[in-house]
């Protein structure tokens, strides 16, 4: 099997000074020869990948391409401006100028978008034009428009944390300024003081749909002046010099503690916004001809030629090096290894798995009893001490409230305002900023207020967190864990009664835990937070105070490895497999059909992703029969995948039809009879148990 990525070596560009422009090479407030050529070369190098990349696709050795000519100038004086390697960049799919500037080469970025191994993006695994590179900190991009705004606030905020001047770029068209997200992050960032470039690079087409259909006036940086704390610039983003100008003062009032900086930079899209669109089916030909008369290139070469830096036989001799350049940079990729079929599920889950399930042997716990929400409390508590690089963050979190449950109580008189913290009441500023800061290594254990409330965040859990890992082939990693309070039986209504791991299972590189139990809690909690994967940890509210859930606290250090389950209650002639809630009301109906002669025996799963196949198997080939029991709907609910994988691999054992107790297929009312109808109860369970025991 080839190589993942090739040897690198680190080298500098004549642009930077230990990768930022400083004033002593600056003449009369206008770069040095060799800064301008630096920029003209990378902008002419730019626009022959583009060119090159457009012809590789008619010849079916490119598959897609997404162009950014039109865009290098701006792209150029920022990436000039910043501290490549030192400061982080979240770019976005036009970025091509910017990170080449920033370090990454034409091998790299054709290698990349053949899909081959040696691409530093994502090493084969995504589509072109989405850049990334860990040695220079471009975190890996993937293709939802606005959700690197969010992330590369956390990664900002990690920045404050830990008390140095690093800035963070991040970048978009002027369309996916109209995403939420956007407005979360500009706000979040400009309240805190963050040091995040917001870059805006306005081609006045979001694909076919204007900037009249998008921005009101037209303008992003004077909708959002008013912002305190936050520096707004609009520039001709197809000036390099104007560029360069307004990216330092951004970049050096970001880096001294002022706040986040805005640049509107206003480009043209002279190519198609990609392979698969014509700009002449919504746009004129006038407008087509007018973006061409602005191309950054030749408005450029005029003031070298102009200010005497360089001749026509100059930049004719760039041209033709750059040329030579990108037709052997292609010649590379072409020849390059490409993945193969026996990786293709390398990094959905890390390789690394710090509490093992092997060998594991339940231990007895001597501590108090305690409640389980108090369990998840200790185990925050316990782990904040052992990590200093985790942080728990969400809405009311802080004390004195200490969480709307107090599962988090006292973190922030412990450990401070800066390690526990209240975030807005925005889930998708929650999970954004989470990953922004768990790529540098932080471990952000975040809260969603109830589950019903998750949605907001999904696109950040389902496109970003759990893809990062495989769509950067392990080089960036998010291991966040998100605690979430769910389940009904509370009198919640419709909007605090919500199962949701039926949705999430369905979430590839996702773990599940729903304790049942406060062990349990405290013991998955903590293997949560010292694993490498992100983590979905529900807690079923109506469990928190409990007795029946109530059990002696084990000691700090306890940690239940994923993937374990735990045989409740042994049984011969039925077995019960469910988790959460249902565990108690299964053990109920287990014990009344004990009095009739019916021994039945309970599973719980303990954790759903991984789930313990082997302890249900294993009970299923003594029992012969199964009930699978869970509070989610019945439609869809993760019960039917078990039920399924039981039929395919314990056909055989079966002396019964699989059978499931679920909620209905609909809403959780507010009034308790109908409460009591749409969710399971134990009597529902007993009928089941008796009509299995009857077959």
């Amino acid at each position: 099997m080839a190589s993942k990525k090739s040897a690198v070596l680190e080298k500098k560009h004549p642009a930077h000074s230990n990768g930022v422009m400083t004033s002593s090479q600056l003449h009369n407030g206008v770069l040095k020869k060799e800064q301008l050529m630096f920029a003209y070369r990378t902008m002419v190098l730019a626009r022959y990948i583009d060119e090159k990349e457009m012809n590789l696709l008619k010849q079916g050795k490119i598959l897609f391409h997404i162009s950014g000519p039109g865009h290098e100038a701006a792209q150029v004086a920022i990436a000039m401006a910043m501290k490549s390697g030192y400061d982080w960049a979240y770019p976005y799919y036009r970025d091509l100028a910017f990170s080449l500037a920033y370090g990454t080469t034409a091998k790299d970025i054709l290698c990349e978008n053949m899909h081959r191994i040696e691409g530093p993006s994502s090493h084969g695994r995504q589509m072109p034009s989405h850049y990334g590179d860990k040695r220079y900190r471009i975190v890996g991009q993937s293709s939802p428009t606005g959700t690197q705004y969010l992330q590369a606030v956390g990664t900002a905020m990690g920045s404050r944390k830990e008390g140095n001047d690093e800035v963070t770029y991040v970048s978009s068209g002027e369309g996916a300024t109209s995403e939420g997200e956007f407005a979360e992050a500009v706000a979040w960032a400009s309240r805190e003081k963050f040091p995040v470039i917001f870059c805006v690079q306005n081609n006045k087409f979001a694909i076919s749909v204007p900037v009249k259909d998008q921005i009101v006036g037209g303008s992003v940086a004077r909708l959002y002046s008013a912002y305190p704390n936050l520096k707004t610039f609009e520039i001709d983003g197809t000036d390099f010099l104007e560029s360069f100008r307004a990216a330092s003062e951004a970049v050096a009032y970001a880096r001294s503690g002022n706040g986040p900086a805005m640049i509107e930079a206003h480009c043209v899209r002279l190519f198609p916004h990609s392979s698969s669109d014509d700009p002449k089916k919504y746009m004129t030909a006038k407008q087509i001809e007018e973006d061409k008369a602005k191309d950054p290139i030749p408005k450029f070469e005029k003031y070298l030629i102009a200010n005497g830096y360089a001749s026509q036989k100059d930049l004719d001799a760039v041209r033709v090096e750059v040329k030579k350049e990108v037709e052997a940079a292609s010649d590379y990729a072409e020849a390059a290894a490409s993945p193969t079929a026996d990786t293709a599920l390398r990094n959905v889950f890390s390789p690394n798995v710090i509490v093992p399930k092997e060998n594991f042997v339940e231990p007895m716990h001597n501590g108090t009893s305690i409640v389980m929400v108090d369990a998840i409390n200790h185990a925050l508590h316990e782990e904040m001490k052992r990590n200093p690089k985790m942080v728990v963050y969400g809405e009311d979190v802080a004390d004195g409230k200490g969480g709307v449950f107090t599962a988090t109580k006292n973190l922030t008189n412990k450990f401070g305002a800066d390690r526990c913290f209240n975030s807005p009441l925005a889930e998708a500023s929650i999970m954004g900023t989470a990953i922004g800061l768990a790529v540098r290594g932080f471990k952000p254990v975040v809260e969603i207020q109830f589950g019903d409330y998750i949605w907001p965040a999904f696109m950040q859990i389902k496109d970003e967190l759990v893809h990062m890992r495989y769509r950067t082939d392990g080089d960036w990693t998010c291991p966040v864990v998100i605690r979430v309070a769910t389940g009904g039986y509370i009198r919640g209504g419709l909007y605090h009664s919500q199962s949701i791991e039926g949705i999430f299972t369905h979430v590839p590189g996702l773990w599940i835990a729903m304790p049942s139990n406060a062990a349990d809690a405290k013991g998955l909690l903590k293997t949560a937070i010292r694993e490498e994967n992100p983590v979905l940890f529900c807690e079923h509210k109506g469990l928190y105070r409990q007795q029946f859930a109530a059990t002696n606290e084990p000691d700090e250090n306890y940690c239940l490895p994923f993937g374990v389950a735990k045989v409740k209650r042994e049984g011969t002639d039925i077995t019960v497999v469910t988790w959460g809630f249902m565990v108690q009301r299964s053990i109920e109906a287990a014990r009344k059909l004990e009095e009739k002669g019916i021994s039945v025996e309970v599973i719980d799963l303990r954790t759903l992703i991984p789930w313990d196949k082997e302890t249900v198997y294993n009970s299923i080939r003594k029992t012969g029969k199964v009930l699978v029991v869970h509070e989610d709907t019945k439609t869809g609910g993760f019960g039917a995948e078990i039920g399924m994988q039981i039929a395919e691999e314990c056909f055989e054992h079966l002396d019964a039809p699989l059978a499931r107790v679920a909620a209905l297929d609909a809403p959780i009312p507010f009034a308790p009879a109908l409460e009591n109808t749409v969710l399971p109860q134990e009597h529902h369970i007993t009928s089941a148990l008796e009509k299995l025991a009857a077959f």
